[in-house]
């Protein structure tokens, strides 16, 4: 079972678009701005005022949500095998960008 030629150049050409790689490369940036935060500054104590990072992550995610609707909306039916891959991809990025919130309680 070899892979596929016209699936790769085809997923390629998809991760060329806009809609494709943007969503990936802002959850990379939130999770290097919030691990460079946490290397210099620590953990941060918990709060009762969830602060201006907090603030930002929301609404950071609820448009990552609308960007990868976007995508899943304007290229699963026409290519469907890539932009599923695509979109998993995006999704793995959103939870990289999420397991520090999680996983350090912040």
């Amino acid at each position: 079972m070899g892979s596929n030629p016209t699936l790769s150049a085809n997923m390629n050409s998809l991760l060329k678009k806009p809609s494709a790689w943007f969503p990936i490369a802002v959850s990379l940036a939130i999770l290097a701005v919030m691990l460079i935060g946490i290397a210099m500054s620590g953990v941060p104590a918990h709060q009762a005022d969830e602060g201006t990072g907090a603030h930002i992550f929301q609404i950071w995610l609820v448009l990552e949500i609308l960007m990868m609707a976007f995508f899943a909306i304007r290229w699963v039916p026409q290519a469907p095998k890539q932009a599923l891959t695509v979109l998993t991809i995006q999704i793995v990025a959103v939870l990289a960008a999420c397991a520090p919130v999680f996983f350090l309680k912040l």
